[in-house]
């Protein structure tokens, strides 16, 4: 059973084997690379993800909590117990810093560049030209070569707040939760700014992953609460293309085989 920290309380051991694990997906130029799973939410097109659009618009959480549950089991092909961490945008320590130091610091212990502050974008150069040339895209890569992803972060008090997420929690229905849900989250890709801040391009980010690990553990929660309530009984069976799992097989985290260190204090 993986266990999925908090990013700005997590070991030594559990931040190393992120941090391994990442590169070993970035080297990787296959389905199971980095680059392969953070294409899947948008570019080269078409976006797979699922947000609040056409008739399923609620297929937000179960079909991003399969999004990282297959990411994750890449990276544990690659280094066992790897786990996605969860930065709790909500807590004192983030509305005075940000980002966790272990997303925004620029070098490793060993002096290479921190992996989980910027990533190279491994995409065809004809997508690098359009992302360069297009009036709202250009500005979520470097303008360096080879391209990197980028954050321009708002001021870390402007994050959302503890009462947010209590407010979120007295939903009445599945529905109504999600969709409190997925506007505050979106508020969160656009405080970070840059790659984060636009759907194409938002997963090549580090800090993407462990933004909706936070998702999907208040999700997780409130499943366990009074209030908890399951996707409607229409979804059950519909599929998270393009991974082979329908919602049903999302709801329950214990049978994919992760859980989460919860950690109050920060």
């Amino acid at each position: 059973m993986a266990t999925r920290e908090n990013a700005s309380a997590i070991s030594n051991k559990g931040l190393q084997r992120l941090r391994d694990a990442y590169n070993a997906l970035l080297d990787l130029d296959d389905e199971r690379g980095y680059q392969h799973f953070a294409g899947i939410h948008g570019l080269p097109l078409p976006i797979q993800c699922k947000h609040s659009t056409g008739a399923l618009d609620i297929l937000f959480l179960p079909w991003h909590r399969a999004y990282l549950h297959f990411l994750e089991l890449s990276m544990q092909d690659a280094v066992a117990d790897a786990a996605i961490p969860w930065w709790n945008w909500t807590s004192e320590r983030s509305h005075q810093q940000g980002l966790p130091t272990a997303f925004s610091e620029a070098e490793e212990p060993d002096g290479t560049a921190n992996v989980l502050r910027s990533v190279r974008l491994g995409l065809a150069p004809e997508w690098i030209t359009r992302l360069r040339n297009h009036p709202v895209l250009r500005g979520t890569i470097t303008s360096g070569n080879p391209a990197r992803t980028r954050r321009d972060p708002d001021p870390p008090d402007e994050l959302p707040r503890l009462q947010t997420l209590r407010s979120i929690f007295q939903a009445p229905s599945y529905q109504d939760f999600s969709r409190r849900l997925e506007n505050v989250h979106g508020g969160v890709h656009g405080w970070v700014g840059g790659t984060m801040s636009q759907v194409p391009t938002a997963a090549f980010d580090p800090i993407f992953w462990s933004h909706h690990s936070f998702i999907d553990f208040l999700w997780h929660l409130w499943q366990q609460s009074p209030m908890g309530q399951d996707p409607p009984p229409n979804l059950l069976d519909v599929v998270l293309d393009p991974f082979p799992m329908t919602v049903r097989q999302t709801l329950r985290i214990e049978n994919l085989g992760y859980d989460y260190a919860f950690t109050v204090a920060e």
